[in-house]
């Protein structure tokens, strides 16, 4: 495998064991992050600047943020919200989500930032894990906007939060300010899994869980000298990487944060791209597809004057990493300053606050090609052709070992379940003794449900343990049969899933493709091609390949294909593309919603 600049290959074995350990945490600026809120308010100019679709942008200082959290505070206090009650947040990227975040802590109680209405065509599924979520944490109130409350009653009205719905703005009328003190061991955020092999779960997160994380984010991703402290975020804020990773980074550094609405990224990926030239930002995080789109879908002409030279932390996580599309990325837009050396492919989970491994800074990506084979059978790493990158080493703070099943440390370049341990990991999921108990076992070590090999020091992911697809006794990634369908012409990018099942009449599980068609029509001639090409690329050949109208794969709030459960509705018959909803449709729904909520106030 050839090397280019800032892509090398691990070369060489290792005999030691698959347990490593990250740098010591040094101290903590700040004990909470209401501490940290109000310290960065007062001692710099820096804050937040949120940019539109029109690159039209509005900027609110830091001291601002901590102001009108503070009449937040005070409007939660005033509608009967107690110290450690749930205040869920339905908010798009906005000042108004700053407000009900902060405001939310500042009053002593524990924000739950959840998904907003985004796929119209599944509303019925959205209002049913919406109201699951609301009452698994037992939210005493719901924030919003004006326009996302027009569509939300119907999940008002099954969950029944004991203070209502209400819109941030209404909340925070006044000048009285409001302030509770609060404890570094007390919860600062209630996160959701992401769900993508069953229902999320809600991870408990204490203030100095918070502040553990970021300051190990800060350790990873120093800020050299003469370096504009400015990150650059697309990302849903309903989402670690995005409110963790970026927002509270930004305050604890404390540095400028540029923020897109995730939407507006997926309409135009250039503004992405746009925005971290204009404000010379130096650390930006999105998932592998983020990478990809830009890839597909940005054009030369809308990078006239674009200069990428201060992007210094290109990080890619929250799904599998593919060393081609960080190869392609860093030759398209070396053109425009950015180098290779930036891309930082990082793991982390949301039962960690967010990070758990980061790579060298200033390395570049580093792939190990593998036997796929050997792999899937034998759960060893030999030399061959199918490339894998690696998420480094433990952040300061965390240990990471890779055991077998009897929970033995295995030694480096043999595949088991991934434990990290660390100090910004859950303090359990709220209310779920019995699932805090399966993940957190003795000695503080998480169970991450990943699997992966330790070489040279350094994690390589394989997949998740539940998503094995299981054939003729061999252990396969569902990547090693879907990276391949990348290339297949036809196919939506990233819109495909593979899957072991066992069919009608059949005793052994089989290999199973649902792959969205990237234009309407086409049919045999590309079922054809997915079997060829992943049978060239695994030598298994699919039992099935159902091609499926766009939109139609489950996936979680944050994009990830759920697996499992596109197999249960594929069994059961439930798999179908989502409503088309125009603008009749929609006011049906605004009604719909209008009369729930109605009845949902009636009844509180």
């Amino acid at each position: 495998m050839s090397e280019q600049p800032g892509i090398a290959s691990v070369k060489g074995g290792a005999s030691g064991v698959a347990s490593v350990k990250g740098p010591a945490l040094p101290a903590l600026k700040h004990p909470t992050v209401n501490a940290v809120l109000a310290a960065t308010a007062r001692g710099t100019p820096h804050g937040l600047t949120f940019v539109d679709t029109a690159e039209r942008e509005v900027s609110v200082s830091w001291a601002e943020v901590y102001r009108r959290a503070r009449c937040t505070a005070a409007g939660l206090a005033r509608l009967g919200v107690h110290e450690g009650d749930r205040v869920a947040l339905l908010l798009p990227t906005s000042p108004g989500f700053m407000d009900a975040y902060f405001g939310t802590l500042l009053a002593g109680a524990v924000p739950v930032p959840l998904y907003p209405p985004v796929r119209l065509g599944r509303l019925e599924e959205y209002h049913r894990a919406t109201a699951r979520m609301l009452q698994v944490t037992g939210a005493a109130a719901v924030l919003t906007d004006s326009r996302v409350r027009l569509l939300v009653g119907p999940s008002m009205e099954r969950a029944r939060p004991r203070l209502g719905c209400h819109t941030v703005d209404e909340v925070a009328r006044g000048d009285e300010e409001h302030e509770v003190p609060v404890r570094p061991e007390g919860l600062g955020l209630i996160q959701f899994s992401s769900g993508s092999t069953v229902d999320p779960k809600p991870v408990a997160l204490t203030h100095e869980a918070l502040m553990s994380q970021v300051a190990a984010l800060e350790v990873a991703m120093p800020l050299r000298p003469g370096t504009p402290p400015v990150g650059v975020s697309w990302l849903p804020l309903y989402h670690d990487m995005g409110l963790i990773g970026c927002v509270l980074s930004a305050l604890y550094y404390p540095g400028n944060l540029v923020l897109i609405p995730p939407e507006a990224f997926l309409a135009r990926p250039a503004l992405w791209l746009r925005a971290l030239s204009r404000h010379r930002g130096f650390i930006s995080p999105a998932p592998n597809f983020a990478y990809g789109l830009c890839l597909k879908r940005v054009k030369d002409e809308e990078l006239q004057g674009v200069d990428l030279s201060s992007w210094k932390h290109a990080l890619n996580g929250a799904e599998p990493v593919s060393s081609d599309t960080l190869r392609r990325f860093s030759q398209r837009f070396e053109r425009w300053g950015f180098s290779a050396r930036a891309l930082r492919p990082v793991y982390g989970l949301s039962e960690a606050s967010l990070a758990v491994t980061f790579p060298p800074e200033g390395r570049g990506p580093r792939s190990l090609g593998v036997d796929a084979g050997v792999l899937a059978r034998e759960a060893r790493v030999e030399a061959g052709t199918r490339e894998l990158v690696s998420v480094g080493e433990p952040v300061a703070g965390f240990e990471v070992q890779v055991r077998d099943g009897q929970g033995a440390v295995l030694p480096e370049r043999r595949v088991g379940r991934v434990f990290a341990r660390g100090p910004s990991l859950m303090s359990g999921y709220f209310g779920d003794a019995e699932a805090t108990g399966r993940a957190l076992s003795a000695g503080g070590w998480l169970d991450t449900g990943d699997l992966g090999f330790v070489a040279d020091g350094e994690l390589f992911l394989t997949g998740r343990a539940k998503d094995l697809v299981i054939i003729r006794g061999a252990n396969h990634a569902p990547q090693a049969f879907e990276e391949p369908l990348q290339a297949v012409e036809g196919v939506r990018t990233g819109c495909a899933v593979a899957l072991g099942f066992t069919p009608e009449g059949g005793e052994d599980e089989a290999l199973l493709i649902l792959a969205e068609r990237a234009v309407p029509g086409v049919g045999d001639e590309v079922e054809e091609r997915i079997r060829a090409v992943v049978v060239e690329a695994t030598g298994v050949r699919p039992h099935t390949v159902k091609l499926l109208e766009p939109g139609t794969l489950p996936r979680t709030s944050s994009g990830k294909l759920r697996r499992a459960e596109a197999l249960r509705r594929y069994l059961a018959g439930e798999l179908t593309p989502p409503k088309k909803v125009g603008m009749v449709g929609m006011a049906v729904e605004m009604a719909k919603s209008a009369i729930a909520m109605a009845r949902a106030e009636h009844d509180t």
